[in-house]
């Protein structure tokens, strides 16, 4: 366990110092995701280690720079995972490229161009990276996403004050929630140093089956099932094959399958850790991968290609090099919005513009948590 805040605020006050805007960096898996990273790099990865763990409370307290592997290892023990499935976006622990730099790992020099050429760090996500990116995997429709299972959080403001919000505990709050408000902020408001979550155990039996379905069969199927008692935990379609996972009570995953059909998918971790990780087919190449989150119900969108179908109906991936517009109405028309999550060429914003007072709520968060403008600017806006 390594903890470097000392070291991290005084580079925090330095900046504050120079006006030098910082690229908030934990192991660099996702530098693809959301606007491009500038700045001087500012780096987590030493600031790691398993502050506290309650198997019996269903919580764990972590540094931000703590590899998620090692997170999920610990859980695993003890039967307990994050439920909300967080992707890595990075080689298995032990694979090439998936080793950890240790407790010596503290450097923080500064680097004109913390960009990698690939986007995927060798270092391994972290817990900070996961909180900060907020994208959640297969299990997110039915278990809840990353914001659900945050309840506390300490971070550096751009003032270089330790501050600590939540805790914990689940409980009500007025105002602002702001520790989930860190879930899906991309570092923008302040530099995590150390996150509570809840976890969960993991379930008795899990078993998932296949059918053959085109597209809009497979959007009803999907939506009715959601409305009755059935342990379903993650739902994909692609390519007219619609491949559903069970997860809960043995009794109660029997009699799922028997009420659902379709055939028993041998091999199913792997399928869905590729889904997770979008090590699956369909998310080769190089088109542009665009993420449509739309109500569960709505229609195939005419859009050219098939797209792959997660969360029940509500996620949707698109390969689509054409005008980001486009592709943005579609979603818009459906009742959703658009993200361009991976693409060489994002001068369109990686994330749907906001309605002016949505968007002048995040310039006040960003104001009164980094008056500076020091915290990844441009990652989620270019105003911000």
């Amino acid at each position: 366990m390594t903890d470097i805040t000392e070291q991290l605020r005084e580079r925090v006050l330095a900046a504050a110092v120079d006006k030098t805007p910082l690229c908030i960096r934990g192991g660099g898996t996702k530098d693809f995701y959301g606007n491009p990273p500038s700045g001087a790099l500012l780096e987590t990865a030493g600031h790691a280690g398993i502050v506290a763990y309650e198997p019996t409370e269903l919580v764990v307290t972590v540094r931000a720079g703590t590899r998620l592997a090692e997170l999920e290892a610990a859980l695993a023990e003890k039967g307990q995972m994050l439920a909300f499935e967080p992707p890595h976006f990075s080689p298995l622990p032990g694979g090439e490229g998936g080793r950890g730099r240790g407790d010596a790992a503290v450097d923080l020099a500064l680097s004109p161009d913390p960009s990698p050429a690939s986007g995927r760090g060798e270092m391994g996500a972290t817990v900070g990276g996961c909180v900060a990116a907020g994208l959640s995997g297969p299990r997110r429709a039915t278990a809840g996403a990353v914001r659900d299972y945050v309840l506390g959080v300490k971070l550096l403001d751009g003032k270089g004050e330790v501050l600590n919000f939540g805790g914990q505990v689940m409980k009500n709050v007025a105002g602002y929630d702001v520790a989930r408000l860190m879930a899906g902020a991309l570092g923008t408001l302040g530099l995590l140093l150390e996150v509570s979550l809840k976890v969960l155990p993991r379930p008795p039996a899990e078993a998932t089956l296949r059918l053959e379905l085109p597209q809009d069969k497979a959007i009803e199927a999907m939506n009715r099932w959601g409305g009755q008692p059935l342990p379903i935990s993650a739902t994909c379609w692609n390519d007219g094959l619609l491949t559903v996972r069970l997860s809960g009570a043995r009794a109660a995953v029997a009699a799922a399958r028997g009420k659902i059909g379709g055939e028993a998918v041998d091999g199913a971790d792997a399928f869905w850790h590729a889904v997770r990780e979008q090590q699956d087919d369909f998310f080769s190449g190089e088109a542009a991968l665009w993420r449509l989150s739309l109500p569960s119900k709505a229609a195939p969108l005419s859009l050219p290609g098939e797209p792959l179908i997660e969360w029940g109906g509500a996620l949707r991936w698109l390969t689509f090099d054409g005008p980001a517009a486009v592709v943005r109405e579609a979603a818009s028309q459906a009742g959703g919005h658009a993200t361009l999550f991976r693409g060489s060429d994002k001068s369109c914003g990686a994330f749907q513009p906001l309605p002016a007072p949505l968007m002048q709520i995040h310039r006040n968060l960003k104001r009164n948590f980094d008056p500076q403008g020091l915290f990844n600017p441009g990652r989620l806006y270019p105003e911000l």
